[in-house]
């Protein structure tokens, strides 16, 4: 695990390559807020990015009443293939909370499959040469984009909210 603290704000920037990596990236994005708009696959380039909300877990951790959100990026490069089920893309604004990511490893390491697991049984698989997945976080969401009628916007979040 490569990490790289960023400015006086404690801005995260974690890279993962193998699963006990991601497993700590999957740790930071537990509960985070990802609108399909923002699921973003660039097959030319063998990337999947996300646009998320992550909770600010070090500030609940440092005992702050309200934890705020950041604005990251969640990265994974090498992907030869980026599978949904139950995630409409067709609507750009449909607002899911991510769960966890888990890797299943292939026959033939280093290869495998990262599954993003999403509230109301949203999945995607990602077939992956390796892993190869960053996340970084890009600042305080100071507007409250994350929270502002969220679950209002597309009903429940199965319970996660």
């Amino acid at each position: 695990m490569t990490t790289a603290q960023g400015d006086a704000l404690g801005l995260l920037k974690l890279l993962a390559f193998d699963a006990d990596d991601l497993a700590v990236i999957s740790a930071h994005v537990q509960d985070a807020r990802v609108e399909t708009g923002d699921i973003v696959w660039r097959q030319s380039e063998k990337r999947l990015v996300i646009g998320l909300y992550r909770q600010d877990w070090e500030q609940t951790l440092s005992g702050e009443p309200v934890a705020g959100r950041l604005v990251a990026a969640l990265r994974f490069d090498r992907v030869l293939a980026c599978k949904s089920r139950n995630i409409d893309t067709a609507v750009p604004d449909t607002a899911l909370e991510l769960i966890g990511i888990e890797f299943h490893p292939s026959d033939e390491p280093p290869g495998g499959s990262a599954v993003l697991m999403f509230s109301k049984g949203g999945m995607l698989r990602l077939d992956v040469e390796c892993i190869e997945c960053a996340l970084t976080d890009l600042g305080p969401d100071d507007l409250g984009v994350s929270d502002a009628d969220a679950a209002d916007r597309d009903g429940d979040l199965g319970g996660l909210a």
